[in-house]
């Protein structure tokens, strides 16, 4: 019986990413209940993409053990972002004085983030990730997408170590300075933050899926290849919805300076939205029964902050909060998910 590809897509979001791993962590709680004590929810996706915190939380869940299996649970991931956060995200006094705002140089420092992405995946290179991926980013030099993509890394030309690929993915621009990168095989690139065309990548997990011989890359002859939206099941997950208003007679007049910060809000904000309507459409092509193995998770903030770099105790509180009130809310589509990853395992 074919068996459907099982997709995972994780938005951008900065610190919010912990809303993500809090309703992964239910999920893969379920999978241990009615599958395998010992289940990691990397395991149980063909396909997992990501763009910037996602990115990173892909990589996490792709890393391998000792038996190309999924080494790490979604409560590792939860620890990083909450323990490690604050120290990625630390803006000193000091850079707050002579770089109010971010005005004149990037917010952050970007030496903390590559240390503890050094610490967390290594020398890891993406063609070792246990399945495919497509984790995204901008090529401001050549002006267009890259995408890292672990099944297509079968040279040093396609190949990266993990570290660096989550440097580029979350370099959000104003944030973090751009990530200056090489492949394996030598060659240079200068990368932001993939959110700048895909903070929710899940339409360019579709296209990816679409192109890939599943039966071969996971020696699986149940799965199909080159994929059709009616063979996908697919999980995006939200890092929570921004819907900060803007009043006319706050932009009245405004220059350049003033629309920065709301301008990157405003088209993080609009590209999440726009993919959710596509994947939708799409998805209503198929009827009902088929249309509903589109899962569109995406919790409210609740009183938790939408900056991306709020790493306060009490934000990250607030942020876990926000994941488990989703949860609670949305218990039947959360168990319905965990059944179908484990019917087409």
């Amino acid at each position: 019986m074919a068996k459907k590809i099982r997709i995972l897509s994780l938005d951008g979001g900065g610190i919010r990413g912990i809303i993500t791993c809090v309703i992964l962590k239910y999920i893969e709680e379920q999978l241990q209940k009615l599958d395998n004590p010992t289940a990691k929810i990397g395991d149980y996706f063909d396909l997992i993409a990501g763009t910037s915190t996602g990115g990173i939380l892909a990589s996490i869940l792709l890393f391998p053990d000792n038996n190309k299996k999924a080494k790490f649970s979604v409560e590792t991931a939860l620890d990083l972002y909450a323990k490690r956060g604050e120290s990625i995200f630390n803006v000193t006094f000091w850079q707050r004085v002579i770089n109010p705002f971010g005005l004149f140089n990037e917010k952050i420092s970007q030496r903390t983030l590559e240390k503890q992405l050094g610490e967390v995946f290594g020398n890891l290179q993406i063609k070792d990730f246990i399945k495919p991926s497509l984790i995204t980013s901008y090529d401001i030099f050549h002006r267009r997408a890259k995408f890292f993509t672990s099944h297509e890394a079968t040279s040093d030309l396609e190949n990266f170590l993990v570290k660096d690929v989550c440097r580029a993915t979350s370099a959000a621009p104003t944030y973090f300075e751009p990530a200056l990168i090489k492949s394996l095989y030598g060659q240079e690139f200068t990368l932001i933050d993939g959110g700048v065309y895909a903070n929710n990548p899940a339409l360019c997990a579709y296209a990816e899926a679409r192109k890939i011989e599943f039966s071969k890359v996971l020696n699986n002859p149940a799965k199909p290849d080159f994929p059709s939206i009616s063979d996908m099941i697919i999980v995006s997950v939200g890092t929570g919805e921004v819907l900060k208003p803007y009043t006319f007679k706050q932009f009245e007049n405004a220059g350049k300076v003033k629309w920065i910060q709301p301008l990157v809000d405003i088209l993080l904000s609009a590209n999440v939205e726009t993919t959710d309507y596509h994947v939708k459409k799409i998805y209503e092509t198929l009827g009902p029964r088929n249309a509903k193995n589109y899962h569109r998770l995406m919790p409210h903030l609740k009183n938790a902050s939408s900056e991306m770099d709020d790493v306060s105790e009490k934000n990250i509180y607030e942020l876990i909060q926000a994941g488990l009130a989703y949860i609670d809310q949305n218990r039947k589509e959360l168990n319905d998910i965990a059944r179908k990853l484990i019917k087409n395992a």
